[in-house]
């Protein structure tokens, strides 16, 4: 038994090496994968900046439609029959039309 344990004792062997290279190679993952996730987040910036000109033709788009809406009901109030069809048509649809409403009032909601 006494030798068993000499022999374990003076192996030479240490716990050095493995924890190294398993420090290594976890190090290594961790750096993959940030530069990874670097990566994906730069990509994720381009795809929202390359979005803005999109949304603000679209702000500009719905303000022109709210306007030909107003006017519509404008028309529509005043007593033109065509107008009164397509505000009628619109209603039943549940589209809302606000006569007061100007373009600083969608730019405000944006």
């Amino acid at each position: 038994m006494d030798q068993l344990k000499q022999d374990s004792a003076n192996s030479g062997r240490s716990a050095f090496w493995p924890v190294l290279i398993i420090g290594l190679a976890g190090a290594g993952w961790g750096a993959f994968q940030a530069y990874h996730l670097g990566q994906e987040h730069e990509g994720l910036k381009k795809l929202h900046g390359d979005q803005d000109s999109l949304v603000q033709n679209a702000v500009k788009l719905r303000a022109q439609l709210d306007g030909i809406a107003a006017d519509t009901q404008r028309l529509a109030n005043g007593g033109n029959a065509n107008a009164q069809v397509i505000v009628t048509e619109l209603r039943r649809r549940g589209v809302s039309i606000n006569v007061d409403a100007t373009p600083a009032d969608a730019e405000a909601k944006k």
